[in-house]
């Protein structure tokens, strides 16, 4: 009985690893896309309904109107580049969505993404994505003043 318990503990310990192996891959992918301004790649991971919040107060897009901004970008082959550091995953109960945050790596110095991913007809989807730029609590109140210029 305890050689089958740690069997399943095994094998369950080995699914979950994979899975996490598949998901980052993904995300990195997504990422890479971008740097090599891969338009098609970048947009085939999103969701049919995905929503994307950029780091300016207007920029909350549907996936036509992000790929319509994108698109420039990428036909110019100057995109941008977004190096993970650290990811964390939350999984749903029954494993097909999984919530992620993760520290960026970016031209703008540090940021943070967060997204949900959705597992579709069996392929992992990019259903949201929400990109933030950090700033310390301690500088808060002089971006205040910034953005008020």
């Amino acid at each position: 009985m305890k050689i089958i318990f740690a069997c399943i503990i095994a094998c369950t310990s080995y699914l979950a690893s994979a899975q996490l192996t598949e998901l980052n891959t993904i995300v990195d992918q997504w990422h890479l896309d971008a740097t090599n301004a891969h338009f098609e790649n970048y947009f085939e991971i999103m969701t049919k309904n995905f929503v994307f919040l950029g780091t300016a107060p207007e920029e909350r897009w549907s996936k036509e109107e992000f790929s319509g901004f994108c698109k420039p970008y990428f036909d110019e082959g100057k995109a941008w580049s977004f190096v993970a550091s650290k990811r964390n995953w939350i999984f749903s109960k029954n494993k097909k969505m999984a919530w992620f945050d993760e520290d960026l790596d970016t031209w703008m110095q540090g940021c943070r993404g967060s997204g949900i991913m959705i597992k579709e007809r069996g392929k992992w989807k990019l259903a949201y994505y929400n990109l933030t730029v950090l700033i310390e609590n301690e500088k808060i109140q002089e971006f205040i003043e910034l953005r008020e210029r």
